[in-house]
């Protein structure tokens, strides 16, 4: 299995699975992991660690990106910071006793949101240099904190996208607290992206799946298992990234399973088959948060 995932590795495929334009750009992605006492940018092509920023004892991050001013914004359960590429932090919001925060992203006015589980869950936004100028605070009904999101996202219409694990569906709400729209797609809902096209792309966690809702429709149009993806085993299924071609990015997180032989990233084409992996890395526990950039 492992000589099958280093194959994927090092035969890169034709098709280019990057967003990126100019043919001296490299994809780099940025990775860490619930379990992994670290965020890094890897080299796609040759899966080498390029850079590393440590986390302290308690912080496990489950939301990475990069900003447009090459900031790294993660999230680390106790709060959310934004730091420089050479370790300096720029600032850092600490979640209250109780909470649990899991989502950090800038959004495109240049704010940024962090999604908060706790009782009550809260909503904050930033503004540019970090300081809070916005708070929702909203009910989840599921007791357990540890339980009630990953990743929430900020739709152009206002609106917010919950995947809620301990319910298995996701819930659209408006700022008036209000569930506008909702669809079950059952395991415990990870991550949630907004397509093209307007559907949304989810991974299931423990589901070992991940779906394509039409939002419209209120139903799932396309869902891709374990079953369906040939000589890997998709284990518990974190974010994802859909490129432009349609090819899938998948954090294959390694964290409930006694199986540690999958690779850590899979990338699957249209039509399920692998296009590339990431196998098991000697300084990479798991990665459950991903995000692709050009540089």
């Amino acid at each position: 299995m492992i000589n099958r995932c280093l194959k994927y590795l090092f035969c890169i495929v034709v098709v280019i699975s990057t967003s990126c334009s100019c043919s001296n750009t490299r994809e780099k992605l940025l990775v860490s992991g619930c379990g992994w006492k670290q965020v890094a940018i890897l080299d796609k092509a040759t899966g080498a660690i390029e850079w590393s920023h440590p986390l302290n004892p308690g912080e496990d991050c489950n939301d990475v990106e990069m900003t447009a001013d090459g900031h790294i914004l993660y999230a680390y359960t106790s709060g959310a910071r934004l730091i420089t590429r050479d370790q300096q932090t720029v600032w850092d919001f600490k979640a209250q006793k109780g909470e649990e925060l899991f989502t950090a992203t800038r959004l495109p006015s240049g704010n940024y949101m962090l999604a908060i589980c706790g009782t009550p869950s809260r909503i904050v936004e930033l503004d540019t240099n970090g300081k809070l100028i916005d708070e929702l605070s909203f009910d989840t009904s599921i007791t357990g904190v540890h339980d009630q999101f990953r990743q929430i996202v900020k739709t152009p219409q206002n609106t917010y996208l919950i995947p809620l694990m301990g319910k298995g569906e996701v819930i659209e709400m408006n700022k008036d607290k209000e569930i506008v729209n909702r669809v079950h797609c059952g395991g415990n809902p990870f991550a949630i992206r907004i397509l093209d096209n307007g559907n949304w792309l989810v991974s299931c966690g423990d589901g070992h799946n991940f779906v394509e809702i039409d939002p419209a429709g209120q139903q799932i149009v396309k869902n891709v298992g374990d079953d369906d993806v040939e000589d890997i085993t998709l284990l518990f299924v974190a974010e994802l990234v859909r490129y432009k071609n349609g090819n899938t990015l998948i954090s294959n997180w390694n964290g409930h399973s006694k199986n540690k032989s999958q690779p850590l990233l899979v990338e699957i084409n249209p039509d399920n088959q692998v296009v590339w992996a990431l196998p098991l890395h000697p300084d990479i526990i798991n990665i459950s948060a991903v995000y692709s950039f050009g540089e």
